[in-house]
């Protein structure tokens, strides 16, 4: 399918360039394209002429495909931190890891600054027992430094089989010292929704992820809350989406639909405004309007800032923790082929449905809140947003918004932002470090 459609943009383009050429500064335009044309072919003679040079000059004999998957990786992780070239075993792996079920270590990882970071743990994982938190850098595995890997190679130096342990060398900030971890590799089973009963009368849902699998679960969680409490009891939902490193499009778009009746979840902007896209709720609010609070912090990203988004401009929930990650970037994967892979690429912006930019902004809290992190951990746990890693997409509109704290007490009783929540559901004024009010701008639907 995505091959199909690019032959029409390309037919597009070409329609356009030859209505430039026709027009009255014709001239001038087909001149600039013809440079940039020129500039372009002059740079690949010289990456032929340095592939050349290397194959014939080279202490050892190189591999030629090795070469040219490095050349690939470095053109495309150049463009920003998410976009990626994956070859074909990174490709199934990516495959196994959405569709809910793959083996490994059980964190969302990233590179930075030749580092892999971890956005987030998964939920009852090896990596959330062992205390790895959102913001580490793992700087080495097994005692080999990440430094010189690509992303791929370090996740997959990760990987091994099960109950197989691997040990990785982790920088922390405000730690005095780098800390080993060693862990243990299980088969992860991505469990991405888990819900339960508070007080009697409030549905507390999780949801860890969107996989492929997400959807099916919060409803089926509604579901069950809805038989274990009558609806004329029922005080409210609070949706928990801390530290939810995002997932798959369009069950962030069928998750946001569970509470909405109609009107706009997402759209995505991309290079041109005939790229724009808009995705709308669909199902009905299976909640019957119940009152609905989202918890969300600084590990939030991506899929869980479109749900947050969706359901704050519609009015529909009352979002309290910190400010989101700001990870509002589309990458669309393209696979290239049998035996090939598929490349990742960076394709559009996400915007609310008021037209809020996401991407390097993240979704600010209605009522913020700080939870107390314990001494051993304070300055640690204020995570990197999107807007400070190096290369990242710019906002494109607003001004960008630095980090936030990102630390869930494992104790709920410890927990302030989920007390707060519940007090909010039963008519008791949070007490909290109290963002500004986000705008209560109309949304068309």
């Amino acid at each position: 399918m995505r091959k199909t459609l690019l032959f029409p943009l390309g037919a597009l383009t070409g329609a356009c360039l030859t209505l430039l050429v026709a027009s009255p500064h014709g001239g001038v335009w087909a001149a600039r394209a013809a440079a940039s044309a020129d500039d372009a072919y002059s740079q690949l003679n010289l990456f032929g002429t340095v592939f050349e040079r290397v194959k014939a000059s080279y202490v050892e004999k190189p591999d030629n495909a090795k070469m040219i998957e490095g050349a690939i990786t470095g053109m495309v992780t150049s463009l920003d931190p998410h976009s990626r070239y994956m070859n074909a075993k990174a490709w199934t792996e990516m495959q196994e890891t959405t569709s809910g079920e793959f083996g490994g270590l059980g964190i969302e990882v990233t590179m930075e600054d030749g580092l892999v970071k971890v956005v987030s743990p998964i939920d009852d994982t090896p990596a959330s027992k062992a205390g790895l938190m959102s913001g580490d850098l793992i700087s080495k595995i097994d005692g080999e430094a990440v430094q010189g890997m690509t992303l791929e190679q370090a996740v997959n130096k990760m990987k091994g089989p099960v109950d197989t342990k691997t040990k990785l060398t982790i920088v922390r900030k405000g730690a005095d010292a780098p800390l080993d971890v060693a862990i243990t590799r299980e088969i992860i089973h991505v469990r991405p929704v888990r819900f339960h009963v508070e007080n009697g009368d409030i549905g507390y849902i999780r949801v860890t992820s969107f996989n492929e699998q997400t959807t099916d679960g919060l409803k089926k969680a509604i579901a069950a809350i809805a038989k274990q409490v009558p609806q004329e009891k029922l005080t409210g939902y609070v949706m928990d989406l801390r530290n939810n490193p995002g997932g798959l499009l369009d069950q962030a778009v069928s998750v946001s639909s569970a509470f909405l009746q109609r009107g706009e979840v997402v759209s995505t902007r991309g290079r041109s405004p005939e790229e724009t896209q808009r995705f709308t709720a669909h199902g009905g609010d299976l909640t019957k309007g119940k009152p609905l609070v989202v918890l969300v912090n600084g590990g939030s990203a991506s899929a869980s800032e479109i749900v947050a988004g969706a359901l704050h401009d519609h009015k529909r929930a009352t979002i309290i923790g910190t400010r989101s990650f700001g990870k509002g970037s589309v990458q669309t994967v393209i696979p290239l082929g049998a035996g090939n892979g598929a490349l990742a690429l960076t394709t559009a912006r996400y915007y609310t449905p008021s037209g809020r930019s996401i991407q390097a902004q993240g979704i600010a809290p209605d009522i913020e809140i700080l939870q107390d992190v314990p001494p051993e951990l304070k300055g640690r746990m204020d995570t990197m947003a999107e807007s400070q890693m190096r290369g990242h997409l710019s906002a494109g509109e607003g001004g960008e918004q630095t980090g936030s704290q990102s630390y869930v007490p494992p104790k709920e009783e410890d927990d302030k932002a989920l007390h707060a929540a519940y007090d909010f559901l039963h008519g008791v004024t949070a007490n909290a470090v109290a963002a500004k009010p986000a705008s209560k701008a109309a949304v068309p639907n």
